[in-house]
């Protein structure tokens, strides 16, 4: 008998009308996650969708484990390194798809407008920022 990952034991479809949106403590109070597949707090695979609001940041942090981006609407604005820095921002339209492995300093920011990302990743969800006065947890 055939073992299946954790949530994909069932066939489904989740349309986008069926998301559901959530704050999520390690975010800007404006930005919102959902859990799509999985569940992001265990070991295994899963898939969530971030959506953070026009003029939105997030400062410099990183993640545990290997991730893969999906632009799913807007631009997705993500730059690499220890600090914010403007000019280190590349724009990726929807349908890009951006590989972004472990331990890599990154930031984001919703220059244009609101986007949307779907993550895939193994858990546990993690994410750590590189100045503990950037995260939303320590206020």
């Amino acid at each position: 008998m055939r073992t299946h990952q954790p949530d994909q034991d069932v066939f489904r479809s989740i349309a986008s009308e069926d998301i559901v949106w959530k704050q999520f403590p390690a975010f800007p109070p404006a930005a919102r996650l959902a859990v799509v597949v999985g569940d992001p707090a265990k070991p295994g695979p899963y898939v969530v969708r971030v959506k953070l609001p026009g003029g939105q940041k997030l400062m410099p942090h990183r993640h545990e484990e290997d991730r893969i981006y999906t632009v799913m609407s807007g631009v997705f604005y993500i730059g690499h390194g220890d600090t914010f820095d403007e000019d280190k921002l590349q724009a990726h339209a929807p349908g890009s798809v951006v590989v972004l492995p472990g331990g890599t300093p990154h930031f984001h920011w919703a220059k244009s407008g609101e986007y949307i990302t779907q993550v895939t990743a193994l858990g546990p969800i993690t994410l750590e920022y590189l100045d503990p006065r950037n995260d939303p947890r320590n206020s």
